[in-house]
């Protein structure tokens, strides 16, 4: 295992909420609004008294019409500055100290978060204090003086073949009403790589079933191309024949989506998240398993029989090989046989 610094805000303002790896921000070249975040700000004349609230909610505007972050990342904000705002009670950020802000991260430990949970939550504040000294409401940002602990790198949990395999067969017309759509979720996940965000927002037009491949539409509004298994595309095709048509034609008007729920809509992650815990507790699978679990297989599986690096790389949707290179420490096998073959005394 190594370790990693989840490190100043200052290269990006999506900060490590990729579930993939716990990585630095990565730099957005596209947004001259998100230069002025990371670029030391000018002094500006003070603004007009405000409320912690009003100005929470200014802050997420710029992130969504300036700097035009997904949507999951603009919540993910506001969740963290709820908390915040929550500790705040009412006390004006201007008075806060380097001390009181440190009491802040005892506090987030005190509500039982992981250190991972308290480093994104102190980088958000970091962030949103950089908007306030650019707005002309905070003369200096205390924020940047706090540290973030080191954190481990955690190996991802991954599946077996076998245990896969019993997973994808899992859903079956005797116990479930939806069976064919289940199964077609389960084998794009896996097929794919895609995150389950990804898999909800997956139209029809993305997949192309005669030419084996599907449109992934990742963080950042980053598109890639990824290949479909013979396997995927027999559940898709199956589902597309048998269910989808009844499932469409409850709305008023024909949804885009590829996967849709019982009301004709899109799916929730959550629903995913519902669909997998139920068919792993079914084969016996661990109740730890999650869609990402079937992402990290994938990538797994993919090194284990010679993958180049740099394609899964380019499948799993990674800016950086650094995140991807976390799989090649998962397949025992791998390293045993580098082991052997390049270690003189092995």
């Amino acid at each position: 295992m190594s370790l990693q610094q989840d490190g100043s805000t200052c290269r990006s303002i999506e900060f490590a909420l990729a579930v993939d790896a716990r990585q630095e921000p990565r730099s957005c070249p596209r947004s001259e609004a998100m230069a002025r975040l990371r670029k030391k700000p000018q002094r500006r004349k003070p603004a007009p008294v405000n409320s912690t609230d009003q100005w929470v909610g200014s802050f997420l505007d710029y992130l969504r019409t300036e700097c035009h972050l997904a949507g999951n990342t603009v919540a993910a904000y506001r969740r963290d500055l709820a908390r915040f705002c929550r500790w705040l009670n009412g006390k004006s950020i201007r008075g806060l100290t380097i001390t009181k802000l440190s009491e802040y991260i005892g506090f987030l430990r005190d509500e039982g978060l992981a250190p991972s949970s308290v480093a994104r939550h102190t980088v958000t504040m970091k962030v949103f204090f950089r908007y306030l000294q650019l707005e002309g409401v905070l003369k200096d940002n205390l924020a940047e003086l706090l540290g973030t602990q080191k954190l481990w790198s955690h190996v991802p949990h991954v599946l077996s073949p076998a245990k896969i395999e019993a997973l994808l067969a899992s859903p079956r017309a005797a116990s479930d009403r939806w069976w064919r759509r289940d199964r077609a979720i389960l084998e794009l996940l896996y097929a794919t790589g895609c995150r389950a965000s990804e898999l909800c927002d997956m139209a029809l037009r993305d997949v192309q079933l005669q030419e084996a491949f599907c449109k992934c539409h990742g963080k950042g509004d980053k598109q890639r191309m990824v290949p479909l298994s013979q396997a995927a595309i027999g559940a898709i095709e199956d589902y597309l024949e048998h269910e989808r048509d009844a499932l469409a034609a409850i709305p008023a008007s024909p949804p885009p989506w590829l996967i849709l729920s019982r009301s004709g809509r899109k799916v929730r992650r959550e629903f995913v998240w519902e669909t997998i815990k139920k068919h792993a507790k079914r084969v016996g699978v661990s109740d730890e398993i999650s869609p990402h679990t079937l992402r990290h297989s994938f990538a797994t599986h993919l090194l284990a029989g010679g993958a180049d690096l740099r394609k899964v790389q380019e499948m799993l949707g990674h800016a950086s090989i650094a995140t991807t290179q976390i799989y090649t420490h998962v397949d025992k096998t791998r390293l045993k046989k580098v082991h052997s073959e390049f270690h003189p005394r092995a």
